[in-house]
């Protein structure tokens, strides 16, 4: 399994997962970004920006600490839905103007890529339960 920074490593806590550090960070940027938006929007689509990008990390780490792997399954499960719905939001700040194409792709891809690492992870888990 691949740990901090791609490297081979034990994980011991969610902190150590590739995954949880990019969604992090991503939700970091997303953040800031929002607070670009126009004032109406901070409050509007700004706000469930970025609860949706918080939330991804969030329900990885909340289904990290169960002792059920189909619990953990179910927090992978929301992370992605929460992935979901972030990128949705992203597409409708571009189409309003409030991003740029280049800002678009580049969450689009990170967040697609946080998506197929999830999936892996799920995949992982149910291949240990079997």
């Amino acid at each position: 399994m691949l740990g901090v920074r791609g490297m081979k490593s034990r994980i011991i806590s969610y902190e150590d997962l590739d995954v949880y550090q990019r969604l992090c960070k991503l939700h970091l940027e997303v953040h800031s970004l929002t607070l670009t938006f126009p004032e109406i929007e901070k409050y509007e689509l700004g706000s469930q920006l970025r609860r949706s990008s918080n939330s991804a990390a969030a329900n990885l780490v909340e289904g990290w600490n169960n002792k059920h792997i189909n619990n953990y399954l179910e927090g992978i499960n929301r992370a992605q839905s929460e992935i979901q719905e972030t990128k949705h939001h992203i597409y409708i700040s571009f189409k309003k103007k409030y991003i740029s194409e280049e800002k678009y792709n580049y969450f689009i891809k990170e967040y697609n890529e946080c998506g197929k690492m999830l999936s892996g992870l799920d995949n992982s888990l149910r291949n240990r339960r079997t």
